[in-house]
């Protein structure tokens, strides 16, 4: 689990095909935004450093069997846990929302607070979690014109945040409850990233780094 370093639009492998990719990549650096191409499926998210990112990577011999019940268990689960601390969360997609999936959590069934992705890879899968705490009003225009720019549909009202449908929590509370939701998919799972790989990662940032052409 992290929290971003600085404001970032995480664009999916898909977004890259579209004839507005460039547009989509000019308009979130014009907001400040840095964009990035991020693992997992989907399209293109924003978020500050307001925000945590949960990822959980299990080796599985067959990673596609329980594709879909992997993201009900998450999705259904961080939703509880966020109505546990008086957000009216609900499990599923929000009419307009950014990087649209049937799995997003929302609140009040209006505005998107969190999205799930996967990617599945042989032997081993893996699914992450983009929680918006805050900065709502941010990524709004952000949002609205890197979706204009790849030609896609948005509606900038149902981009959301957690402080703005409850009670302002710490970024540490706000760990534990996303942690202990995606715990749900690998109980036994180790919170340590070693330096080993931390050291094979840095070799793949290239390919997720967008140039300035």
């Amino acid at each position: 689990m992290h929290r971003p370093p600085a404001p970032a639009v995480a664009f999916g492998a898909s977004d890259t095909r579209r004839p507005g990719f460039a547009d989509a990549v000019r308009a979130a650096r014009a907001h400040g935004f840095t964009p990035v191409l991020r693992a997992p499926g989907g399209r293109a998210v924003a978020y500050t450093t307001a925000a945590l990112v949960a990822d959980v990577v299990v080796p599985e011999a067959q990673p596609n069997a329980r594709m879909r019940a992997r993201f009900v268990a998450a999705g259904e689960a961080l939703a509880g846990a966020l109505r546990d601390v008086g957000v009216d969360a609900r499990h599923g997609e929000v009419p307009g929302e950014y990087c649209p999936g049937a799995h997003s959590v929302n609140a009040r069934g209006t505005v998107k607070l969190a999205g799930t992705a996967q990617r599945v890879v042989r032997d081993a899968w893996l699914f992450s979690v983009v929680l918006v705490l805050d900065d709502a009003a941010l990524l709004r225009p952000v949002l609205a014109d890197v979706y204009a720019g790849l030609g896609q549909r948005l509606d900038p009202v149902s981009v959301g945040a957690v402080h703005d449908e409850g009670p302002a929590l710490t970024v540490d509370a706000s760990a534990t409850l996303l942690g202990e939701a995606v715990r749900v998919l690998a109980p036994d799972a180790t919170d340590v990233v070693g330096v080993t790989t931390d050291r094979l990662a840095e070799r793949f940032l290239d390919q997720h780094r967008i140039g300035t052409s």
